[in-house]
């Protein structure tokens, strides 16, 4: 007997004309393996999405979710990582919670997908919070991952995307309480 299909938005369900031109500011490629063929770079493997340099590996049932947090591991990751990077994103618990409230803004750049679907995604999927909840968290929970790509200068004042990558700069490191794991 096979898993159940997890209902989130694939890659397959979405024009990707508008996920390669948000990507391509951040010097990100998607590249798309066929049906049935492993994904290059996967780390959890199955349909998740891959990280090879600056190609992000998908095929047409990667969860956007996935593409998107791999996306953000590449640019929150500093330059040293960035340049190596094969399948293993690396990073801190700190970086973990910062990923996931970036491609929580970058889905609201996604214009038919938004940070709604995005969280909603994320609690299908099982992402666990401390509060439960990906809204939740992200609402009530995540000024240490807010605070961090604030400092990193990932993220404007306003809460936006600067759709810059982490460079050498090192911050301070702020001492964070919760987690965002897959």
């Amino acid at each position: 007997m096979s898993a159940p299909v997890i209902q989130v938005v694939r890659f397959s369900d979405y024009d990707p004309a508008p996920l390669v031109h948000l990507l391509s500011r951040f010097g990100l490629k998607i590249r798309q393996e066929p049906s049935g063929l492993p994904i290059p770079g996967s780390f959890w493997g199955d349909e998740e999405a891959g990280l090879i340099g600056n190609s992000l590996w998908v095929r047409p049932d990667t969860p956007l979710h996935s593409l998107l947090h791999e996306a953000c591991h590449y640019i929150c990751m500093d330059e040293q990582r960035r340049e190596g990077v094969d399948t293993d994103a690396g990073g801190d618990y700190d970086e973990e919670n910062a990923v996931c409230y970036l491609q929580i803004l970058l889905a609201g750049q996604i214009e038919g997908f938004g940070r709604e679907r995005m969280m909603a995604d994320m609690d299908a999927w099982g992402y666990s919070f401390r509060l439960g909840a990906a809204r939740t968290w992200f609402e009530q929970d995540a000024e240490d991952a807010r605070d961090w790509l604030l400092g990193h200068g990932l993220i404007t004042p306003a809460g936006e995307p600067a759709f810059t990558l982490r460079s050498k700069r090192q911050q301070t490191a702020v001492p964070g309480n919760t987690r965002c794991s897959e």
